[in-house]
């Protein structure tokens, strides 16, 4: 299946072929890359994606993959199914279980076996003896036979998920002899693996690592989980904790189900409960199944799961369905790992003995985003745990942004609402062709040679001869480059070659390109007739859709043998490569207004009233305590990365008690902040001024602080703003506000309608103690 990467997915597909490419055929021991990318980060599909190009790009290396999962669990059945969802039946994906016993004696190329080690490392623990039937001596060829077998044919390539399982020496010894792999590639969330710099300096290990940010900016998992929200908005002496945090995901549920609701979207949001693993959790159990019994949520109309080692309702393998209709989930430690549900957005921790870290692996099955993407309703941008802990730790997360956010900030009651007018809209262009160029490619090569676009019935013989009658070969032959030879260089005259035209010798003689070469120069080729797309992300998807056009009109498969390198030839053969790149210009050309709608309609854009939020939620480890009198919230926590024009202007406004009554730190990229509608190239964008500041005198400040390269371009914000309060004021608002930037003491402000800077003259722009 044709499946769309994110940027960063696409970046590190790459980064991981090329370290492949390097690995394979270095003569070297214990050969290993370890891949940490963030849970919910697709870490599958682009280790899919990284199988299924190297395959593509190594069609003269001969490997297969074994791909082995160390968690706990059905997690191997889960990595099968999902492989063969993105590989189709190329490449071959097959479970061990099912088809190593003794009817087959080795892997094949390319073929993908996902095992289970768990499964097949079970011992007796008098004789110590494999128990497994694929690891016993016997009739059948057991599985050590197979990957001997294997050795003797091809290189073994062994994929670990969820490696930090394996973390202990006697273990990951125990596999990796075994398997005696010729490359590892280790991939887990958490990697507990150390690398040896001996073995970096050696280029024989690497590490490749995804940005937690990236996943967030693309949409794919949540922006922030909340601890306890507005959980003292239901405190009554006649209520336990117990029962407070169950209510509070009770209600939030409800919550997030309406806005699936009003956003359009069927998804059917799901609560997880997670029960003590000591003997209070039968008791805790009853308590929550006698709640929801209450709610009329029962096993037996289906709106209530239990998945316990010692119970298990029916129906599980489909909870993760957007429309199940299971809307609570019981469990205590099965589904730690492995288990994919993107629904899940509410996680109630209920009390053990002593503290608790929370943590993103405890926190991971609500991480998620359904469609891989942000809502326009923040509420179902965020997770939610409720729990009734009396300590918690919120652990620094190396590799993950502080998602969790447990410190709490109240709005001040002297706060009176703004009703200001706000903007939001997501992300959605990233200058890349997508998979519907396909189309588009069809109908700019079929009109050139005057074939009939038809989905189904295609005469491929008629097609060819179209071909042939533009002059055009149809038969693959190697692609030859003339490489000079024999020519000599006078050394007396060596400082007189800077200008001498080594195209003019005649003397040359053919080889023929290597396919890794030839692969690059058709790369090269579609790079150079993208009319300014994105080439990294784009060039996939182009490749795919050449390839697809010859298979479909041509009848040339690209997953048969050489399929691909076959294309390749024919497009780069030198009776076709002038048409072939002509027509992928001017398909990339037609493309323009086709991808300009696509993001237009994929656009979601909402106007709303905003308010100052009445709580927030930050992480110590990314945010820190601002002492101050002045800011809205009773407690002022801003962010440890922020600019100092930011710092320097928030010193200032603690400085003028006597005209100012509130100030406000505004964020960016959430609909919990405050945005307003502005166009670059035709396309709407939101701009989040830096603060809000209510004056005394009855006026709002809109301001936004500026340095530098940044004060230069902020000219389209600047005259959105400009345009924004004029409208506003218009309705009745007392608003004032523009760019602000730092002049020795000062703070100057701009209020004009065109937006100019120039840093050595602000005799336009006011001096702010002037207008506020």
């Amino acid at each position: 299946m044709t499946i769309d990467l994110k940027e960063y997915q696409d970046k590190k597909v790459d980064e991981l072929v090329k370290i492949f490419t390097d690995l394979l055929p270095l003569e070297a021991d214990n050969k290993l890359c370890v891949f940490q990318s963030p849970t919910g980060s697709g870490k599958t599909v682009m280790v899919a994606k990284f199988i299924e190009t190297l395959i593509y790009d190594l069609t003269e290396e001969d490997f297969c993959f074994l791909w082995i999962s160390i968690g706990k669990g059905e997690l191997h059945k889960q990595s099968q199914k999902s492989l063969k969802r993105i590989f189709g039946e190329d490449p071959k994906v097959s479970l061990l279980e099912n088809e190593f016993f003794g009817s087959r004696t080795y892997i094949s190329r390319n073929e993908v076996v996902v095992a289970n080690w768990e499964k097949l490392r079970a011992k007796d623990r008098t004789t110590g003896e494999w128990t497994n039937k694929l690891m016993k001596d016997g009739e059948m060829t057991n599985f050590i036979e197979v990957l001997e077998n294997t050795k003797k044919r091809r290189k073994i390539i062994l994929i670990i998920d969820e490696s930090h399982y394996a973390s202990d020496t006697q273990r990951t010894n125990e596999l990796r002899q075994i398997v005696n792999a010729d490359v590892t590639l280790e991939m887990s969330a958490t990697p507990k693996l150390q690398l040896s710099q001996i073995d970096i300096a050696r280029k024989t290990a690497y590490f490749v690592f995804v940005e937690p940010k990236d996943v967030i900016d693309e949409g794919m998992i949540k922006k922030e989980i909340i601890i306890n929200e507005a959980l003292d908005k239901l405190v009554d002496d006649e209520k336990t904790s117990q029962d407070i945090i169950i209510e509070s995901a009770y209600n939030k549920r409800l919550e997030l189900k309406q806005a699936f609701a009003e956003t359009g979207v069927n998804i059917n949001p799901l609560c997880l409960i997670q029960l003590p693993n000591s003997e209070a959790g039968e008791t805790k159990k009853e308590i929550v199944a006698q709640f929801l019994n209450n709610k009329g949520i029962t096993e037996n109309n289906g709106k209530l799961a239990v998945w316990l080692s010692e119970e298990k309702s029916d129906g599980l393998d489909v909870i993760s369905d957007f429309h199940s209709e299971v809307e609570f989930l019981i469990f205590k430690q099965a589904i730690d790992t492995g288990w994919d549900c993107p629904r899940a957005h509410i996680l109630v921790k209920l009390r053990e003995t002593g503290s608790y870290t929370f943590e993103v692996q405890t926190v991971g099955r609500i991480l998620r985003m359904p469609e891989q993407m942000h809502y326009a309703n923040d509420i179902l941008n965020r997770g939610y745990i409720y729990t009734n802990l009396q300590s918690i730790t919120i652990a620094k997360e190396d590799y993950n942004p502080n998602i969790i956010k447990h410190l709490k900030a109240i709005r001040k009651p002297t706060y009176k609402p703004l009703k200001l007018q706000s903007y939001y809209k997501s992300r959605v262009d990233f200058g890349d062709i997508t998979s519907s160029f396909v189309t588009t490619l069809e109908t700019v090569f079929c009109k050139y040679f005057g074939m009939e676009i038809n989905p189904t019935l295609i005469n491929t013989a008629e097609n060819c001869q179209k071909v042939i009658d533009k002059f055009m070969v149809i038969t693959p032959e190697p692609y030859d480059e003339k490489i000079i030879i024999d020519e000599i260089i006078d050394n007396t005259k060596f400082d007189e070659l800077e200008d001498k035209d080594f195209e003019t010798f005649v003397k040359r003689t053919k080889l023929r390109l290597a396919n890794n070469d030839l692969y690059d120069v058709f790369n090269i080729i579609i790079r150079q007739n993208l009319n300014g797309f994105a080439p990294k992300r784009s060039t996939p998807t182009v490749r795919s859709c050449i390839y697809q056009w010859f298979r479909k009109y041509l009848g040339i498969d690209y997953n048969a043998p050489n399929g691909m390198i076959n294309i390749q030839n024919l497009f780069l053969h030198p009776n076709n490569i002038a048409v072939y790149s002509r027509l992928l210009n001017e398909a990339t050309e037609v493309y323009k207004p086709a991808k300009k709608q696509e993001v237009k309609d994929k656009i979601e854009e909402k106007d709303y009233i905003w308010e100052v939020k009445f709580e927030e939620f930050y992480n110590e480890h990314s945010d820190e305590l601002f002492n101050c009198n002045l800011n809205i919230y009773d407690k002022c926590y801003l962010s440890k990365i922020r600019s100092n024009p930011e710092k320097d202007f928030e010193k200032y406004l603690e400085t003028k008690a006597e005209k100012i009554e509130w100030w406000f730190k505004n964020g960016v990229s959430k609909q919990d902040f405050f945005g307003i509608r502005y166009e670059e190239n035709e396309f709407p964008k939101t701009f989040y001024p830096d603060y809000i500041v209510q004056l005394k005198s009855g006026k709002t400040l809109i301001a936004d602080t500026k340095a530098g390269n940044t004060a230069v371009e902020a000219k389209s914000r600047a005259e959105a703003l400009y345009k924004y309060i004029e409208t506003e004021n218009a309705k009745g608002k007392k608003l004032i506000g523009g760019i602000l930037v730092q002049q020795a003491e000062h703070w100057k402000i701009n209020l004009n309608e065109t937006y100019l800077y120039d840093k050595n003259d602000l005799t336009n722009w006011k001096f702010l103690e002037d207008i506020i």
